[in-house]
């Protein structure tokens, strides 16, 4: 399993082969990706910002822990591999849906992913790992759409999308 490759897939999640990440978020090619939303028992939901160092959308806020999953890897075990590797923690997790997006980033970088989203519960407070995040927050649903509503450039493309999506869930 090589972490520096993404699978390839079409719009069925049918795989189609592997690339190189960074030649993958180049040409805009259609990947599979993972993405881990984690509340607190209060139902605040837990954000990451992005440490400065990423290759793309560095210092932004976004979801609990994303990732691309290995060949051979299964989303679940990718979504709790890469929420201790990011946050230093564990929580049971459940798929709650996929959705595709294609987004232009910084650094002529562009997201086209099959997103399979995970959402699990956990009071623990987060160990970070500064390769990779460089702070986090518990945040209350109303407290963070007006953090996005006003600063909507504070965030990742994708956690824009998934907001909307699980905010509709919520409700």
């Amino acid at each position: 399993m090589n972490p520096n490759l993404v699978i390839l897939v079409n719009e069925n999640d049918e795989v189609l082969g592997e690339m190189e990440k960074m030649e993958a978020h180049r040409k805009g090619v259609l990947h599979r990706a993972i993405s881990v939303l984690v509340f607190n028992s209060k139902g605040e939901w837990l954000l990451q910002q992005r440490a400065g160092i990423k290759y793309h959308s560095g210092l932004l806020w976004s979801n609990t822990t994303c990732t691309h999953p290995m060949s051979g890897e299964e989303t679940i075990d990718a979504a709790h591999r890469r929420l201790m590797e990011e946050m230093g923690m564990k929580s049971p997790l459940k798929k709650a849906f996929s959705f595709q997006y294609k987004a232009e980033l910084d650094g002529d970088m562009i997201e086209h992913e099959l997103d399979h989203v995970f959402i699990g519960e956990s009071d623990n407070v987060p160990e970070i790992n500064k390769e990779e995040v460089e702070n986090y927050k518990y945040i209350s649903t109303e407290q963070l759409q007006s953090h996005m509503d006003s600063s909507p450039d504070e965030f990742t493309e994708w956690f824009k999308i998934l907001f909307d999506r699980v905010k509709k869930e919520m409700n």
